[in-house]
Parts: structure tokens; sequence; C-alpha cells
């Protein structure tokens, strides 16, 4: 990634810890992959902010690039899982067992991953797809 974009992508990843809403930082990720169409981090962060404002279409096509650039970031095994369950599209299951297995290999993967739905069920409580994912993966 060029400096720059590396900068905005940490921007906006401040912004959203600092608790900004999706709706204001998705034109900045869109920017960034459109800057950086091969970082898979840009491609992972887009898809949940997609996910967060219910925009299962989007969010499945984000998370897809970023699968197709990274097949073994465990993030992205969970967004496109949920993108999919989202969508109504089959083939969850590969995805929630291949973020099982990276949970089971790493504490700090399983830690992370937890943390995460955390803070997706914080920013939206009612999140049917992801109460369900989390229930799957903590089973």
């Amino acid at each position: 990634m060029p400096d720059s974009v590396t900068s905005l992508y940490d921007s906006g990843l401040e912004r959203y810890q600092a608790g900004e809403g999706p709706e204001t930082l998705i034109p900045v990720f869109r920017e960034i992959c459109d800057r950086s169409r091969k970082n898979p981090a840009a491609w992972s962060s887009l898809a949940w902010l997609y996910l967060l404002s219910n925009k299962g279409e989007q969010a499945l096509s984000a998370a897809q690039k970023g699968i197709k650039l990274d097949p073994n970031a465990p993030q992205a095994r969970i967004n496109l899982a949920l993108a999919m369950l989202e969508t109504g599209k089959t083939g969850v299951r590969d995805h929630v067992e291949a973020a099982k297995d990276m949970m089971a290999a790493s504490s700090e993967i399983r830690q992370d991953i937890i943390d995460n739905i955390e803070d997706g069920l914080g920013r939206k409580p009612d999140w049917k797809a992801l109460q369900r994912l989390k229930k799957w993966l903590t089973e």
C-alpha cells in the first residue's frame, strides 16, 4: 500500500474505533479499495461497514474480493459468512468451519474474532446473522 493509502486506512480505522458510523466511513474505505485494489484488509473492512449498514449485496461483493486476495484472513471469512447469511446464499458452513479452524489454531485470532463480534453486536444489537454466527463459532 502506498503511504497515503496506509495513512488513510489507519485514519479510517481510528475513526471507526472512536465510534464513527459506517455511513461516513464507507466512502473512505471505498476510496482505499479503489486506490489499492489488492489490499485484502481494506476489502474486509469495507465488507464489515456494508454489513453494519444492511447492504448485504455490496458486503458480499467486497467480502468475496477480500477472500480472493487472502483466503487465510479470519475476519474476511467471518464477513463472507455473514454476507452470505444476509443474502441467503448457500455454502456458509465452509467459511464458518475455516474460521473455527483458525480460531482453534490461535488464541489471538480467537480473541480478535470474539472482540469483532462483540463490537458488531454493540453497534447493531439485533443483528440476527451475527448472533447465529457467534453461536456457531463459540459452541
